[in-house]
Parts: C-alpha cells; structure tokens; sequence
C-alpha cells in the first residue's frame, strides 16, 4: 500500500511540471493592480496596502494581466518588485500557485508613483 502511495506521488510530479511557466512580472496588490508598474514600483505603497488588508498580486509583464496569487505567503519578501517566477497559471480564472520566485537586477527606480496617494 504505501508503494503504491509513493508511485501515486510519483507520477503526480511530472504533470504538474508540465503545466509550470515561467513569467516575469512584478508583485503588486489587490488594490491598485497593474497600476503599479515594474518601472517605477513602489514598494512602500504595495506593502502599506498589503498590510491593510489588500491581497498580494502578481502582473505579467508581457500583457499587465492581474492574477490572484493562490499561495501568497511564497511572495512575502518581494512585495512591490519586478520578479521571475515559475507557476502553474490559470488564465481563465486569473489565479496562479507560483513554485519559485526570483528578483530580477532590474528593479526600477524605487521611489513614490502617483499611486502612493490611493495607498494613503
């Protein structure tokens, strides 16, 4: 019995590789969305709104498509930055269970965006 559960496991594995992507994008919240951009992110306003109740986000880069983070603790450390991430990505439903995430070197110029003030 528990050979078949390892074997179960097992096979489990490589599906779910097969559906990972690998996007870059930034982590935002909720609450302004794509409104914060990857080239002049604002870390502070994303974390402030973070910390009162807004959900953490990830935008693609390519289309600035919202997508709920469905394991949202995972991106805790990059609130606000422009990262790598590989994910199982459901564009239908705008969610994603991201397995890794990377900064990239290019962050942005950090500093204030006209965002800052929805955040107040």
């Amino acid at each position: 019995m528990k050979l078949f559960l390892v074997l179960l496991a097992l096979s489990t594995v490589p599906a779910m590789a097969a559906d990972s992507t690998k996007v870059s994008g930034y982590i935002s919240e909720s609450k302004c969305g794509a409104m914060h951009s990857s080239s002049n992110p604002n870390t502070a306003c994303v974390k402030k709104c973070i910390d009162a109740g807004s959900s953490p986000v990830f935008v693609d880069d390519a289309k600035k498509q919202v997508y709920t983070i469905d394991n949202p603790a995972l991106v805790k450390d990059h609130y606000g930055h422009h990262v790598s991430v590989v994910a199982n990505v459901d564009s239908s439903a705008k969610t994603m269970h991201i397995a890794t995430v990377a900064m990239l070197p290019d962050q942005g110029k950090q500093g204030a965006s006209d965002m800052h003030s929805m955040c107040q």
